[in-house]
């Protein structure tokens, strides 16, 4: 067995990139960009008004003058116009570029309109007032957004504001996601006495959608020449392979098996955690050639073999899959802790992803542990928020104390 540690080392050194796609902007929130946004233009790219109202030159205004007659509107979205008499006003828009020869705006609420009149009821404005200068945000050739970049909501309004119809972003891993064993049955059946219906399959495809990632499905029966017929073709066929079940002691646990006569190599099998020990890590190497010279790459298909149990399978996607993900697409994740709010005691020496349910105090977040039944208990992950990961040099661990968080909310 290998540390926690070791084994998110080794999985963080097998890291893959998977290329560029160039995909409608508005399909883009959840990738990662693969291209910096520049600003194409000024931003605002004109002297833009903030606030309906009108816009007059200051200094007649500064020199005491409060009524101003009105020669016409400047609308949003309508060609600039000029005001023709520094004495006189323009009615402004939101939006709108201000009026040549205009440099303040004062909003309508500050002022009394009767026969084509504008008179200022305030005695305090200032110069420029109610103007968006032209390139006080950015300039053009400003980085906007810079790549490996996550998308967001926040990015695709920018995104369409320089007109990036189209947008480069990491290619997607294709995944296959694969449970195995006679005991489980379908969604939709009546499960026997002693069967089970498939649940661990959909809690990954979840985890995976979660990351924009797509993922197809198999059910395999514990039958080893089936098993090794079909992960032999699912090995050419996909980048990423995740197991459910299957990889521990049991007799009919066949995959470790069934890797090593398929050729793919085991990093390593088994941590010192708890729950989601017996889990295996490999990868099968390919060697390509195309028709041009020259033209011969590697493609590595990365294995991740989960337990079967399903607090198991579930925290040892979140805590090894998403950082490989992370770090072959080039985002950056910042490790979350939180303060423990209950003492816990925990004498094996493992490291312990102990279910807590999280809340805000004094604006410290704070990790409550939840009690569950072992890493069969499916139905605790709904009671819970996040894994709180406990070290395995120490059995005591007091209310207090900080450790690293993982999420799942």
């Amino acid at each position: 067995m290998i540390s926690v540690k070791e084994a998110k080392n080794i999985i963080l050194n097998s890291i893959q990139n998977f290329g560029i796609e160039e995909i409608p902007f508005i399909e883009s929130v959840g990738r990662v960009l693969r291209e910096d946004i520049l600003a194409d233009r000024d931003f605002p790219p004109f002297n833009r008004v903030s606030m309906d109202g009108i816009a007059i030159d200051f200094i007649p205004f500064k020199n005491g003058q409060r009524d101003f007659k009105i020669e016409g509107i400047q609308a949003a979205g309508s060609e600039q116009i000029t005001l023709e008499n520094s004495e006189n006003c323009i009615e402004v828009m939101t939006g709108a570029v201000l009026p040549n020869n205009a440099n303040t705006v004062i909003r309508y609420e500050d002022v009394t309109i009767k026969n084509g009149i504008a008179t200022i009821n305030i005695d305090e404005i200032k110069d420029a007032q109610n103007v968006h200068p032209k390139g006080k945000d950015r300039k053009i050739g400003d980085l906007l957004i810079k790549q490996n970049t996550k998308i967001s909501a926040a990015e695709i309004g920018v995104l369409a504001t320089v007109g990036k119809s189209l947008v480069k972003v990491a290619k997607q891993a294709k995944v296959m996601i694969v449970s195995t064993g006679d005991e489980l049955v379908g969604v939709d059946e009546i499960p026997l006495a002693h069967q089970i219906r498939r649940s661990n399959v959909f809690t990954l495809v979840s985890l995976l959608e979660r990351l924009q990632i797509p993922s197809e499905t198999a059910h395999i029966t514990d039958d080893k020449p089936i098993l090794k017929q079909k992960i032999e073709t699912y090995l050419k066929g996909y980048d990423v392979l995740l197991f459910s079940g299957a990889v521990s002691k049991g007799k009919f646990d066949f995959l470790p098996q069934v890797f090593e006569e398929l050729g793919v190599e085991k990093l390593f099998h088994k941590i010192t955690q708890r729950p989601g020990k017996p889990f295996w890590f490999g990868l099968k190497e390919f060697s390509n050639t195309d028709k041009h010279p020259g033209n011969q790459y590697k493609k590595n298909t990365i294995v991740f073999g989960f337990p079967g149990n399903p607090i198991s399978t579930f925290v040892n996607c979140l805590a090894y899959f998403y950082p490989w993900y992370y770090k072959s697409v080039g985002v950056e994740v910042e490790e979350e802790t939180a303060i423990l709010a209950e003492d816990v005691i925990f004498k094996s020496n493992l490291t312990y992803f102990l279910q807590v349910k999280l809340s805000y105090k004094f604006g410290h977040l704070v990790a409550t542990p939840i009690t569950g039944n072992g890493s069969g208990d499916l139905v605790s992950l709904v009671s819970a928020d996040a894994f709180i990961q406990l070290p395995n040099d120490k059995s005591e661990f007091e209310s207090g104390e900080v450790f690293p968080l993982i999420r799942y909310r």
